[in-house]
């Protein structure tokens, strides 16, 4: 079937953050006098919001003023640091270009904080595309609660039948099940092990394979 609303998470769906992220964890570690971590590390780690990243990070052993002094510094330093080496996964721009041109109405819900995220999707060129991006700390709470996407079912009208979320974890595809949507996943992500576990109504290799499921 076809889809109206098609909601993208944003790292490791539309975009590569990856060294990126691990830089400004690393950055923040050295910050706190902690070791690296190895890129892929950090990358596992992701996809819960930045406190949670922070709180993997440093390890169960770390104290909530540490954790919260972390946090701190990894949002400013990462804040200037989001476009350094992020780029759009192949085929994106060209993918979110078709659905835009077929008039569906596309959105961005995103566990990464609200104003890090707009900065990255105008840095990318890709403000025009989306009506809204929803981030981490944009509700009290994050995915897998559903109350982003139930948002933007009131702010469209547009039916649970018709929406699609679009993400790289077991995270999107909870929160799509939790708010009665279909889901996506794709595995070229930073999660391709938890997608691929959490049995999506579609799995895609690569961004193009998107339009067809959502123009057919």
């Amino acid at each position: 079937m076809a889809y109206s609303l098609v909601i993208f998470d944003l790292d490791g769906t539309l975009i590569d953050s990856e060294a990126d992220l691990a830089s400004s964890v690393n950055a923040t570690l050295h910050f706190m006098g902690r070791d690296p971590l190895p890129a892929s590390q950090v990358a596992s780690y992701v996809g819960n919001g930045a406190p949670v990243l922070m709180r993997r990070a440093l390890g169960a052993e770390a104290s909530e003023p540490d954790v919260a002094r972390a946090l701190d510094y990894f949002i400013r330093y990462y804040h200037q640091h989001c476009l350094d080496q992020t780029t759009l996964y192949p085929g994106t721009r060209e993918m979110l270009d078709a659905l835009h041109a077929a008039d569906r109405r596309l959105a961005i819900l995103t566990n990464k904080p609200v104003r890090i995220s707009h900065r990255i999707v105008e840095g990318l060129g890709l403000k025009e595309h989306f009506f809204e991006v929803y981030g981490g700390n944009s509700f009290e709470q994050k995915k897998p609660h559903p109350i982003g996407i139930e948002r933007l079912l009131e702010t469209t009208g547009l039916p649970q039948a018709l929406t699609l979320m679009v993400g790289d974890s077991g995270v999107d595809v909870e929160t799509a099940r939790n708010a009665g949507v279909a889901a996506c996943g794709v595995t070229f992500g930073l999660s391709p092990g938890t997608v691929r576990a959490a049995s999506p109504d579609y799995l895609i290799d690569a961004m193009p394979e998107l339009t067809p499921i959502v123009l057919a």
